[in-house]
């Protein structure tokens, strides 16, 4: 092969890999959900080279069901827990714009979840009067909500779980839900009283439906705490 054709290959891998990082750029910059779902023959770690390498800092959180428990107007409080018991879990939930991945000031996230028995407040889930595990707080200027709530218990069906929804300039710009390690939650239903409701969930992350549609990436950073745990997840979203 002489040095000229040689010079040539070259120059089209390059041109070929520019592309192929172009399209990644516009993918994660994509709207309906779409940069989550980008895939890499050469995928490095947990995610896609793109991502993973810094080329695509951000990628948009994926839609997933609002589920039927949902009720409008909550409070705007930092500790939902209303004395229920079960292990303390502070989350510190992060707002960034997909398209310039900088934190999203004064959204307001709201989060609800089960008891430590699987069992949903609000007239919705057959407990009208109630309002524990349920709120709503502002981010800050890094773009972090922060709730002082409890570890979710389970129930038949799903898998283990908090439910979410994201405001910006009063539009919902994020509806989803975060997930549990599976190690994590079977050593804290070891417990009571989640162990008076069963040590393991009947359905695990793999076999949840909602899971299987992109719940992977809203699976919560864990880190075990003095009282309970701490967990965290950047959530990127289009802001208008």
């Amino acid at each position: 092969m002489t040095e000229r054709e040689k010079d040539i290959i070259e120059n089209e891998c390059l041109t070929r890999r520019r592309s192929l990082l172009r399209l990644a750029g516009i993918a994660a910059a994509a709207g309906g959900g779409a940069a989550w779902r980008l895939e890499s023959a050469d995928a490095a770690g947990s995610g896609p080279r793109a991502v993973s390498s810094g080329l695509v800092a951000c990628v948009l959180t994926p839609e997933l069901t609002e589920g039927p428990y949902y009720v409008a107007g909550e409070k705007l409080r930092r500790n939902i827990t209303e004395g229920k018991p079960g292990t303390p879990l502070l989350l510190g939930l992060t707002v960034l714009n997909a398209s310039t991945c900088k934190p999203v000031r004064n959204a307001a996230v709201e989060i609800w979840h089960c008891d430590a028995l699987g069992v949903y407040s609000g007239a919705v889930a057959g407990s009208p009067g109630t309002n524990f595990l349920r709120g709503v707080q502002k981010t800050n200027a890094s773009g972090v909500a922060t709730f002082q709530t409890l570890y979710p218990g389970w129930y038949r069906g799903r898998a283990v779980h908090i439910h979410v929804k994201v405001h910006v300039g009063g539009s919902v710009v994020h509806t989803g839900q975060l997930f549990f390690p599976a190690a994590v939650t079977n050593a804290v239903y070891q417990k009571a009283p989640y162990s008076g409701h069963g040590t393991t969930p009947d359905t695990l992350n793999a076999d949840d439906s909602i899971f299987r549609n992109g719940g992977n990436k809203g699976m919560l950073a864990l880190k075990k705490t003095a009282t309970g745990y701490g967990g965290s997840i950047r959530m990127g979203v289009h802001v208008s």
